[in-house]
């Protein structure tokens, strides 16, 4: 294990620590200014000093590897809607299921979909014109990150036919279409909120109507689960109401500890080689000019010369908020930003911590624990945005060990 990996097992940086405990780092800072937290001479805060958190405490007590070892007790049958890339998909293959079908309608992803896995089932099509019915009582598990969209209102049922005409009632027409015993859904975050809460409280009436009795949605940081990315997404879970009784749902643990950009690029705990050179995008002169004065981890208030900052911010310069995605450049010790679909788009900056340039295809496919032998297709803004889409893979696995396991003990209670 290298000096850098060694360190972050035991200490975490202001930035690090914030992201965990889901506080905004000037609290952190301000805690250190008050004493109330020793920082080393380096910035980092030792992790002894932290076991009061039970988010520091989860590292400690981490049964990841003991997870490692579930198995399916018979081969578990998935559907996969809306299946992008092949980031839940792989994810979900490593923890032991067995895809059925895989619908998607960007031709791209298909294609990377087909390339990968040829003996996968992918229908690249509409949902809307895709029939589940032959695969009624065949399906174990059923996934899908459905887009999140507002529903009409017009009723007051908040039912099934009250969701017609989005992506989520397709969902639901292919639950109520194949009965799978389980059902895991994914989306951002803001589903919590969206719409005053009245689109989750739909989603939910309409589980509850399908026949599914649904766990609390819970939020996923991607860093706890293996990945060097600060990535969220909000996760539902439920059980088919005639199993429900009998079964609990247990999320899956975390990691021992926050991976970082350089584990990502880096041969080391994840990858057994550097990143290898790949596509990538690339700067107009004068804006490789402005990146080079942004030291890593830094960004346009790092850059020294106030008229720089100006040229490069123009408008945006005079308006409040911190605007820190912008003219971004990532740091090699702490977890990547959120990957977008396109790593040089000004508000959300995804600058290589040390050469001057957008971080390139593989390394977007390595902040989202890709394997280096996945293969994209189509055309490099395709392939970043089929990567920026994705669940992490490892991500995707722990959850999905966690369906296996929720799996088997409805096999052994039914």
């Amino acid at each position: 294990m290298s000096n850098a990996q060694e360190k972050f097992n035991n200490q975490f940086s202001p930035e690090m620590l914030a992201d965990i405990l889901s506080l905004p780092k000037r609290v952190i800072e301000s805690r250190i200014r008050k004493g109330e937290l020793k920082a080393s001479s380096d910035g980092y805060i030792d992790q002894k000093q932290l076991e009061h958190f039970p988010e520091v405490k989860s590292f400690q007590n981490s049964t990841w590897d003991e997870e490692l070892n579930i198995n399916p007790l018979r081969p578990y049958s998935l559907i996969e809607l809306f299946a992008g890339g092949g980031g839940l998909a792989l994810g979900m293959e490593q923890a032991g299921f067995n895809s059925l079908l895989l619908n998607e309608l960007d031709k791209h992803a298909c294609s990377t979909l087909r390339h990968n896995r040829p003996n996968w089932n992918v229908i690249n099509s509409d949902i809307s014109k895709v029939d589940f019915t032959p695969y009624w009582g065949k399906v174990d598990l059923l996934t899908g990150g459905f887009p999140c969209q507002a529903f009409s209102y017009a009723g007051k049922s908040l039912g099934f036919e009250d969701t017609r005409g989005t992506l989520f009632f397709e969902m639901a027409r292919a639950i109520k279409e194949t009965g799978p015993k389980v059902i895991m859904a994914e989306n951002v975050r803001a589903l919590l909120t969206h719409d005053n809460g009245k689109t989750l409280a739909t989603i939910k009436s309409v589980i509850d109507e399908l026949g599914y009795t649904l766990i609390e949605p819970k939020v996923l940081k991607a860093i706890f689960y293996k990945v060097p990315q600060k990535r969220e997404r909000l996760i539902l879970v439920a059980i088919r109401k005639d199993l429900s009784s009998k079964v609990n749902f247990i999320w899956p643990s975390v990691y021992k500890r926050v991976l970082t950009l350089r584990d990502a690029l880096k041969k080391g705990e994840l990858y057994n080689t550097n990143v290898p050179e790949s596509a990538g995008q690339s700067y107009p002169k004068r804006k490789a000019e402005i990146m080079e004065m942004v030291p890593q981890g830094g960004y346009w208030k790092d850059i020294k010369d106030i008229d720089v900052q100006k040229e490069y911010m123009q408008k945006s310069f005079f308006l409040s908020g911190g605007k820190t995605g912008m003219a971004r450049r990532l740091s090699l010790d702490e977890p990547s930003l959120t990957l977008t679909t396109s790593p040089a788009q000004k508000q959300t900056e995804r600058c290589h911590p040390i050469e001057t340039r957008p971080l390139q295809t593989r390394e977007y496919a390595r902040i989202q624990t890709f394997p280096d032998d996945w293969h994209f297709q189509g055309p490099i803004s395709a392939v970043y945005k089929q990567i920026g889409n994705a669940v992490p893979v490892n991500m995707a696995a722990a959850l999905g060990r966690s369906l296996v396991n929720l799996l088997n003990n409805i096999e052994l209670n039914n």
